[in-house]
């Protein structure tokens, strides 16, 4: 069978399993997502060594992103059902909308979180009464197939989650198929304005999880300490291969030379390892030509003006021995989004330029926000053009509620009970 034919046999496999699956009650859906979970938690140590042998992942993070996966899908099957029939007051003997699923639904999604982002986008998009196709990174395929038989392991019936082996090049003819009724894509923003041209000119929903640079504003009335530790942890963690990693360390002038010391110090801790042992706080690069990006990126950046506070060292292939360099407001690297263990530091006179800084880029996923003063911290919450402000935290996204983001970032929601309803057609039923 040709990879063509296999493509077409999944497709109108899921296309099936949909017809059933819409009507199967939201509560049995929540407990088959439960037993899932268990599955997922019983086994994280196996899954988190699949993710770090393809992807370099350090085995604690690895390990940590399946858990994460567990406690999402707890939270999705113990949800309310947002999705029941609502009763509208009306001058009508009845009035009502309906949440119907869209039906098969294709996943595009990356290797920087191989089980996370797949499972993020497709919980809730099942739990709505959907089926799922996913187009995995390249990298990822063995991270594919192992969520394929978790599903299959739960009990759900078959084709609701299916796992496609193909590359980019697969991904326009799949999301034109008559089939697929909408795509999720987690990625960069060319592979977003792809995906969203294809799914446009096709009249199908599209929502997409696309890059970011955020910022990491520390202020004058901060706890320094704590900043300094948490701001290394956010821009290095996964080797700073994250949308919401911090990349623009934002400094008020009145505490840089206070605390710029400090934070070197705690980004000095971060040394490569073998990903494999658990003390490793940091691995290598996905691929090599992901490293190759980087130092080309670190390299413009210096002949656009910025300046070595720790230089960028390669040590292999894909290690990197951190950098750090620091940035003034023109140089053309800022508008770009830095995928690795390099971070950026800039300097405001005040509040106002330091908002304007963080703004002042294409995109708009999340940035963190350091002060102690209520007021301060409204300023920037209200200010801040991103899909979400942390205050005195990093970024990490949580089932609770909603991630996604503005501008260049993408559009759309994933988590939170808000998700369940990104790909149903909301219908109304008006009669007398």
């Amino acid at each position: 069978m040709n990879m063509e034919q296999s493509i077409e046999n999944k497709l109108i496999k899921a296309n099936h399993a949909f017809s059933n699956w819409k009507k199967v009650p939201f509560a049995e859906r929540q407990q088959l997502i439960a037993k899932a979970a268990e599955i997922l938690k019983a086994h994280a140590q196996k899954f988190g060594e699949i993710i770090t042998t393809e992807m370099n992942k350090p085995i604690s993070q690895a390990v940590a992103e399946v858990e994460k996966c567990a406690l999402m899908m707890n939270y999705y099957a113990k949800a309310d059902n947002i999705l029941q029939p609502e009763k509208i007051d009306s001058e009508y003997t009845f009035s009502e909308v309906h949440y119907i699923p869209k039906g098969v639904i294709l996943g595009v999604m990356p290797w920087n979180f191989p089980f996370w982002q797949v499972l993020r986008f497709a919980v809730p998009a099942i739990l709505a009464g959907n089926t799922v196709v996913l187009k995995h990174a390249s990298i990822c395929f063995g991270s594919g197939n192992a969520i394929e038989r978790v599903f299959e392991e739960a009990g759900f019936p078959e084709g609701i989650f299916q796992n496609l082996e193909v590359g980019h090049k697969e991904v326009k003819e799949i999301l034109e198929h008559e089939i697929i009724k909408g795509v999720s894509l987690t990625g960069s923003g060319k592979a977003g304005g792809e995906v969203a041209s294809v799914a446009g000119m096709n009249i199908k929903k599209s929502v997409l999880e696309l890059g970011g640079s955020d910022a990491f504003i520390v202020l004058d009335d901060a706890d320094l300490d704590e900043a300094a530790k948490v701001g290394a942890l956010a821009r290095l963690q996964n080797c700073g291969q994250t949308c919401v990693a911090a990349k623009r360390f934002i400094i008020d002038e009145k505490i840089e030379a206070e605390f710029l010391p400090k934070f070197i110090e705690e980004y000095k801790k971060y040394v490569p390892g073998d990903p494999l042992d658990k003390e490793t706080k940091l691995g290598g690069m996905a691929r090599p030509d992901l490293a190759d990006d980087l130092e080309d990126q670190f390299k413009r950046a210096l002949e656009n003006g910025a300046e070595i506070i720790i230089p960028l060292e390669r040590i292999s292939d894909n290690e990197f021995k951190p950098g750090l360099i620091r940035v003034k407001e023109g140089n053309p690297i800022l508008q770009e989004e830095l995928f690795g263990p390099l971070g950026m530091v800039m300097v405001a006179k005040n509040d106002e330029e330091a908002l304007q800084i963080a703004n002042d880029i294409p995109f708009g996923l999340s940035n963190s926000v350091w002060t102690k003063n209520k007021e301060r911290q409204q300023f920037f919450i209200e200010g801040l053009e991103s899909g979400t402000v942390n205050i005195n935290r990093m970024t990490s996204s949580d089932p609770r509620f909603p991630f996604g983001g503005t501008k260049a970032s993408g559009y759309g929601t994933e988590l939170s009970l808000i998700a369940l309803k990104e790909f149903v057609t909301p219908k109304t039923i008006v009669g007398n």
